[in-house]
């Protein structure tokens, strides 16, 4: 397979990056056809987020599937950055129901993400997920997922309007609650601790049906549906958020920075921990 970044929809100001060491973060790919060719790609504005967001140097982890390398991979890295993806969890990851004709499926990125999550949280590596990511953190852990979350009783349509230009997506569809007692309530100076809500995008399908035991609710949309979620016995900041912080429009929100600013943070913690900080790749200001 070939490797390609998309950098059309974000550019990456290596610039403004540290002149110190810098973490590394590791994103996986998703595994695709290309003009009849196999891929593996990830949309730029991720690896762009990691750099302008938290300060860090993306390293792109190819979709092949548990190969028994997860464990020394563990070892390299300081962060993990789940994003999104046009695909679903493939129900027979968590005993779901068999998807709907036409739905389109990742296996290699599933058989990928899945025990990466599982090998990240046992070492201690930060972890942070976006869409498509925190529905892999949750199956990784045991829970479950409603594959067409609009149609349950009750529910708002939190699927991407692709009748509007590209950028507009990104822009505020719903609000959600922040949960007492949590990392986002912390990141935002407990000033939603009273009920206040933000903003947030929305472009997904998929959401959390049953909750893995691990997981702590951060946040839910006003319609009732898991909007955020933390790993409870985490040894680092272990994150995933339902909306996409990502996007060159909505990493300007506060709580976009403030959620990759940690993120970036504990990051940084887990280098100096695992005796990296003279060893890790470097990116100098031109």
């Amino acid at each position: 397979m070939g490797f390609t970044l998309d950098d059309r929809a974000a550019e990456c100001d290596f610039r403004q990056m540290s002149t110190q060491a810098c973490p590394i973060v590791g994103i996986p790919t998703c595994a695709m056809l290309v003009d009849d060719k196999p891929m593996y790609r990830v949309a730029g504005k991720y690896a762009a987020s990691v750099v302008n967001g938290a300060d860090c140097l993306p390293l792109l982890i190819p979709a092949i599937g548990e190969v028994g390398c997860f464990i020394e991979l563990m070892a390299r890295l300081d962060g993990l950055f789940l994003t999104g993806g046009a695909s679903n969890v493939r129900p027979d990851f968590y005993d779901g129901e068999e998807s709907r004709a036409g739905t389109l499926h990742d296996p290699e990125r599933d058989s990928t993400t899945l025990p990466l999550i599982r090998a990240a949280i046992e070492a201690g590596v930060p972890v942070f997920a976006v869409c498509r990511g925190i529905q892999e953190l949750n199956v990784a852990l045991g829970g479950t997922l409603h594959q067409n979350v609009h149609e349950l009783p009750g529910k708002s349509e939190h699927r991407m309007n692709r009748s509007i230009p590209q950028d507009e997506r990104y822009e505020v569809r719903h609000p959600i609650t922040i949960r007492p007692g949590g990392m986002l309530e912390k990141m935002t100076d407990g000033e939603t601790a009273d009920g206040r809500e933000v903003m947030v995008n929305s472009l997904h399908a998929q959401a959390i049906d049953r909750l893995a035991d691990r997981l702590f609710v951060e946040a839910v949309s006003d319609d009732g549906v898991i909007e955020a979620v933390s790993v409870a016995d985490s040894k680092a900041f272990a994150l995933g958020v339902q909306w996409h912080p990502e996007h060159h429009t909505s990493l300007q929100w506060p709580l976009s920075k403030a959620m990759f600013e940690g993120f970036g943070v504990a990051c940084r913690e887990r280098m100096a921990a695992r005796g990296s900080s003279d060893g890790a790749s470097s990116i100098r200001a031109a």
